[in-house]
């Protein structure tokens, strides 16, 4: 297995490797959006993200800006050594079924209580996911010690990139979800 490199972001960008660990908070400016089987199920200007290293931002949207009618709870939950339980949700709009699409920590250790009980969608699992004028794509979901799938929402300022054995993929440059170029490992 071969370490990933760092690349440089430009101007206007993030490196993941410049995260903290542990995570931090942020509040977002930027408008963020959630599209459903054609309903906007989240709208909001008052979003966080969580940043962690390697990562790109996780997304959170408060309670108030989640059509919550459409939210269902599921049974089972996990655990984050950061930010502690939690919960999950499934989503269904007009028929169509989006199983554990969603999640919050409904009592967040105390170093991340602004994102209590704010929601986090998987974009892989949503139709449409924006930050800004942008439209995400999801990060390929990788799965923490504790057996859950974590996935970000990727964008255009954010500069990522994975490792991987051999046989694996790797993302070697991503400097926009645009323009992404995949090598195997030799």
């Amino acid at each position: 297995m071969f370490p990933p490199l760092r690349i440089k972001p430009a101007t206007g960008q993030e490196s993941v490797w410049d995260y903290p660990r542990p995570p931090r908070v942020e509040r977002v400016s930027e408008r963020l959006r959630v599209i459903f089987n054609g309903k906007t199920v989240a709208d909001t200007v008052r979003g966080f993200r969580v940043l962690e290293t390697s990562h790109p931002p996780v997304y959170y949207l408060p309670p108030g800006d989640v059509a919550q009618a459409f939210l269902h709870t599921v049974a089972g939950c996990t655990w984050c050594e950061f930010k502690g339980q939690a919960r999950y949700w499934s989503l269904e709009v007009n028929g169509k079924l989006a199983e554990r699409t969603a999640w919050s920590y409904p009592d967040p250790s105390r170093a991340y209580s602004e994102i209590a009980g704010y929601f986090a969608f998987y974009a892989s699992r949503i139709d449409e996911c924006w930050v800004g004028d942008e439209r995400v794509q999801p990060q390929q979901a990788i799965f923490t010690e504790a057996g859950s799938p974590r996935e970000s929402w990727d964008h255009s300022k954010v500069v990522r990139q994975r490792g991987g054995g051999s046989g694996c993929r790797r993302l070697t440059a991503v400097t926009s979800y645009r323009s992404v170029k995949l090598q195997r490992w030799q």
